[in-house]
C-alpha cells in the first residue's frame, strides 16, 4: 500500500526567498516526492482549514481568534518571526488540520505523514519561533476529545526543544512528550517535557544514534501507545544554519529508519511531521525532508 501523504499548495505562504524561514521548501518537497515516485494520486490528501474548536483545544481562544482574523498583536508577531496576514493565517490553519488528517490516516493505515507540521514552539497563549499553531498538540487533543485514542506519545527530534508542546500538554496525563534537542539552542528558556534529552554542540551520527537506540525501548515500553507523533526535524544536520549538531544525510536516514521501524514493528500507528530545517540550499533541504517519506513508504 502506498504511503498516505497530506499536503496542500497553501502550505507555502509565499515568503521572500531570503527570509530566514525557507517557505519554498514545501513545494520543493512535493516536487521531490513526485520525482521519487512517492506522491501517488490515490494516496494524496488535502486538508481543509482547521476549525476554531480544534485550535482552541490547544490554544487560548483569544489568540486563535486573533490569528483567524489576522489581528495578532505586533509583539506576538515579532516572537513568531513574521506578520500574520491572510496567507500565514490560512497556512497555519491548514497545517494544523493536515496533522489531524495525517493522524487519522495513521490510525487507519498504520503510518501517514503530513508534508508540513512540527510547529512545536507555539504555546497555549501564543505562537513563537516561526510557529503559529502547534499542530501536534492540536491533533493529539482533538483525537483524545473524540475518543479515537487514549494514550499518545510525542517523539520530537527537531534540534530545538519542544517548549510549546510541553507547555500545552503538561497537564494532560494521556500524552507523554519526549524532546531530544541541542542543549545550547533555541529556546533559551526551556519548558520541561515529560522527558528531555539535551545534546552537546557538534553531536554527530554515531553518538546521536547510540543515544536514540537506548532511548526508544524505554519510551515505547512505558504504556500501550495508541498513536505516536514523530517530529522529524532535519535541522540536526551539520549544514543547517539554525542547528548546532552535526548529523549527515546518512545519519538522518538512519534516525528515520530507527524511529519508524521501532514503532511499526510493535504495531503502533505513527504520524510523521517534517519539523524544522533551515539550510540555505533549499533543494538539498527538501531532499532531507523527503527521507522521512522514503523510510515511511518502505513500511507502509
Amino acid at each position: 500500500m502506498p504511503l498516505q501523504i497530506v499536503h496542500h499548495p497553501d502550505y507555502d505562504a509565499g515568503f521572500a526567498v531570503n527570509h530566514r524561514f525557507p517557505m519554498s521548501k514545501y513545494p520543493l518537497l512535493m516536487e521531490t516526492l513526485s520525482a521519487r515516485g512517492l506522491a501517488l494520486p490515490g494516496a494524496l490528501h488535502q486538508p481543509r482549514p482547521a476549525s476554531a474548536n480544534w485550535l482552541k483545544c490547544a490554544h487560548d481562544a483569544t489568540y486563535v481568534d486573533q490569528v483567524i482574523d489576522c489581528a495578532v498583536p505586533a509583539k506576538i508577531e515579532r516572537e513568531i518571526g513574521f506578520p500574520v496576514g491572510p496567507r500565514v493565517s490560512l497556512r497555519a490553519q491548514l497545517a494544523a488540520a493536515g496533522t489531524v488528517l495525517a493522524a487519522r490516516l495513521a490510525l487507519e493505515h498504520g503510518i501517514a505523514c503530513n508534508a508540513a507540521g512540527g510547529s512545536h514552539h507555539a504555546r497555549r497563549a501564543q505562537g513563537a519561533g516561526f510557529c503559529t499553531f502547534n499542530d501536534v498538540a492540536v491533533a493529539a487533543l482533538t483525537l483524545l476529545d473524540e475518543g479515537r485514542v487514549g494514550n499518545v506519545l510525542v517523539v520530537d527530534l527537531d534540534v530545538h526543544q519542544g517548549d510549546g508542546t510541553a507547555d500545552i500538554l503538561r497537564d494532560e496525563p494521556r500524552v507523554f512528550t519526549l524532546s531530544v534537542h541541542g542543549e545550547r539552542n533555541y529556546p533559551v528558556r526551556k519548558i520541561a517535557s515529560d522527558l528531555d534529552i539535551a545534546l552537546p554542540d557538534g553531536t554527530g551520527d554515531r553518538d546521536y544514534l547510540d543515544r536514540l537506540d537506548g532511548l526508544l525501548p524505554v519510551i515505547s515500553g512505558q504504556r500501550p501507545w495508541d498513536l505516536v507523533f514523530y517530529n522529524a526535524g532535519v535541522d540536526v544536520h551539520a549544514e543547517d544554519r539554525l542547528g548546532r549538531l552535526s548529523l549527515s544525510d546518512d545519519g538522518i536516514r538512519a534516525r528515520e529508519r530507527a524511529v519508524i521501524g521501532h514503532f511499526r514493528r510493535r504495531g503502533i500507528p505513527l504520524c510523521g511531521v517534517i519539523g524544522g530545517g533551515y539550510s540555505t540550499d533549499v533543494p538539498a533541504l527538501a531532499g532531507r525532508h523527503a527521507i522521512l517519506f522514503e523510510e515511511a513508504a518502505a513500511v507502509a
